[in-house]
């Protein structure tokens, strides 16, 4: 093994200590959800932002929050409202008039966008106008007024949440925008005995402390590293064949045709190789595999796959959907693998 590849093989095992302690210091102030905690740190360590999908009162904001103070990272909350305007999100040119001289000029006074870790708290109450302003800086990583281009700081992410009840006078994200989020992260319910566990800390008169464990320049060479990890073909082909089954063509699976108006697009497939390497990064490893993209696919494709009114008369979800589809999708690239070996060898 080269110098290069042990320096990586020990930055892995490096961020998968860091990985650890984070779940730790998380684990302070919120109880449980340590699926959610995972997939958060995936999508950060990917460079990716998140939605996270809750009923109220399950600590979707304490969460993100904690996760900054954690990382060290700059913070802002946004609590979207239907008069929240776009520059209230990214800033606007102001009159400045320069006490001493009476001068006035205009400037631009940032808005709490620009910051490491953006909260958009309940992203579907505000209008699409002010929807698409996020959505911009989410993609381009950037801000821009008047005829000038701003910079967001590095890293940058955006962690959205939805309440999934009381949907009157909301405005869902369209299919396109959510096709932006790398992950759409369900946040269910505590157990009873964690939620015992929330009111013996939270009633009480200690205040945990959470105490840093990464920096933002190190969280940036961990999602380099991230782009490093190797992937096999096989696991890349299985990604593929993920997202191209779901769509419901002449040769799709009967239940594909049957349950959903519209699949998963390419940037799916990607979405999920990038998760699987970040996901393996953070247990340490330097290589994906399939185990990843199966852990890794539900929280990538819920919110790209739309299931029709057959599937609801049904009581058939997306995560339904995605569990047949990935049994049905490594059965049949298993089959198609061992038809290669076959031939090879004969």
């Amino acid at each position: 093994m080269t110098n290069e590849a042990n320096n990586d093989l020990e930055a892995a095992k490096q961020f998968a200590a860091a990985f650890q302690q984070l779940r730790e210091q998380v684990g302070k102030v919120v109880v449980g959800q340590e699926q959610v905690v995972e997939e958060l740190a995936i999508a950060i360590a990917a460079r990716g932002h998140a939605v996270l999908v809750g009923v109220p009162g399950l600590a979707k904001t304490l969460l993100v929050s904690t996760f900054a103070r954690a990382l060290d990272l700059d913070f802002r909350r946004i609590q979207f409202t239907p008069d929240l305007m776009p520059a209230d999100i990214t800033g606007a040119e102001v009159l400045h008039a320069d006490p001493e001289t009476g001068e006035r000029s205009f400037r631009f006074v940032k808005g709490p966008v620009f910051a490491n870790i953006v909260l958009a708290d309940e992203i579907n109450r505000t209008p699409p106008k002010t929807q698409a302003a996020l959505l911009e800086a989410m993609q381009e990583r950037q801000v821009t007024s008047g005829n000038e281009t701003r910079t967001l700081p590095e890293p940058f992410f955006v962690l959205a949440t939805q309440n999934p009840i009381e949907q009157e006078g909301t405005y869902p994200l369209p299919e396109a925008a959510l096709d932006r989020f790398l992950f759409l992260i369900k946040v269910d319910y505590p157990s009873q005995s964690e939620e015992a566990e929330i009111l013996r800390r939270t009633t009480g008169a200690i205040e945990a402390k959470v105490q840093q464990v990464m920096n933002a320049e190190q969280m940036k060479q961990m999602q380099n590293l991230v782009r490093q990890v190797p992937v096999a073909d096989s696991v890349i082909d299985y990604a593929v064949a993920i997202a191209r089954t779901s769509r419901p063509s002449a040769d799709a699976p009967e239940f594909i045709r049957k349950w959903v108006t519209w699949g998963a697009g390419p940037r799916a497939s990607q979405n999920m190789i990038l998760a699987s390497k970040a996901r393996a990064l953070l247990q340490g490893r330097l290589h994906a595999s399939s185990e990843d993209v199966d852990a890794v696919a539900p929280a990538v494709l819920r919110h790209r796959i739309l299931t029709n009114f057959a599937a609801e008369a049904e009581n058939i979800t997306p995560d339904d959907v995605i569990q047949r589809l990935l049994q049905e999708t490594k059965a049949h690239t298993s089959a198609l693998h061992g038809d290669r070996a076959a031939g090879i060898g004969s």
